[in-house]
């Protein structure tokens, strides 16, 4: 089964911005845990070393196989359970991450930004953000992610991302 794809364009601040968002029958505290505690994080995306209050750690994908360094990520805003921005450059691609957690009546909305200055990687970026938000709901309900697989995102949802970075482009 090929997931639909959530993500949508915004200009923000004169950014480029690609915004995704999840809803969570859990905490936003559960939520906050799955994103920000090393342990958590790493069952769908990767662990970290490092002093979090220090500004910085060193973060290692799990999902991407045996072979992936460590890249350094510098902690811009942590305000718990509520936001967290992060930004990292990783192979000349700078990540610019922030995430917002709100919760009404047990349900917690995570949003997820990622600003773009270049346009060339959001076709593979969009699908990996799809895949990684969806083995976090997985996590956090408690299901396991092994049936989420990449290859159901990409190249399956590249044409919609595609048409993402053209807006891009022809707003800047």
């Amino acid at each position: 089964m090929i997931p639909e794809p959530t993500g949508r364009y915004r200009k923000l601040s004169e950014r480029n911005v690609i915004e995704f968002e999840r809803e969570f029958r859990a905490s936003i505290e559960d939520v906050w845990a799955a994103v920000t505690e090393s342990d958590r994080l790493g069952r769908w995306f990767g662990t970290y070393t490092g002093d979090p209050e220090s500004g910085r750690v060193e973060l290692v994908m799990t999902a991407e196989g045996d072979d992936v360094a460590s890249t350094p990520w510098n902690i811009v805003e942590c305000t718990p359970p509520r936001i967290l921005q992060v930004v990292s450059e990783d192979e000349g691609l700078v990540w610019d991450l922030r995430v917002e957690l709100s919760e009404v009546d047990g349900l917690t909305t995570l949003v997820m930004r990622q600003i773009f200055d270049d346009t060339g990687s959001v076709e593979t970026v969009g699908p990996g953000w799809e895949y990684y938000l969806d083995r976090l709901v997985a996590v956090v309900v408690g299901a396991g992610v092994e049936d989420i697989d990449f290859d159901d995102y990409y190249p399956a949802q590249a044409e919609h991302y595609r048409r993402i970075a053209e807006q891009m482009t022809d707003a800047d």
